[in-house]
């Protein structure tokens, strides 16, 4: 699992292990260790959510996404979820939950769980 947070942005891209776990087992979590802490980022599948929706706590963020939205997403072609979270501040969190495909420039990080880019030629 991937996370990409630019200003009130954030965007979680899974491998295709990842979005079926999510689906089977109902939530997926990845852990970067730092000397000092942890930071822990997850998502889980929720019945109290209409949408994705983002949760910020000690150790990192939690995205939660309604359990009726990834029915079977990891064996159909829908690419993500889409939301504009309402923050209490008055604010908008921009959230992206995709697959995440095979890049098309020559990355050096492990790409073998990575859904087919439906861009590439074969």
């Amino acid at each position: 699992m991937k996370i990409r947070i630019k200003g009130n942005s954030v965007r979680f891209r899974l491998t295709q292990m990842e979005v079926k776990t999510l689906c089977e087992k109902g939530m997926v979590r990845e852990k970067t260790d730092f000397n000092e802490s942890h930071f822990i980022y997850a998502v889980k599948a929720s019945d109290e959510h209409d949408n994705l929706a983002a949760s910020f706590f000690d150790q990192g963020i939690m995205l939660f996404v309604p359990k009726n939205s990834i029915v079977n997403w990891h064996t159909n072609e829908q690419v993500g979820l889409y939301h504009t979270q309402n923050l209490n501040n008055g604010k908008l969190l921009d959230i992206k939950l995709e697959k995440d495909f095979v890049c098309m420039d020559e990355t050096v990080e492990d790409q073998s769980d990575n859904y087919p880019n439906p861009k590439m030629k074969c």
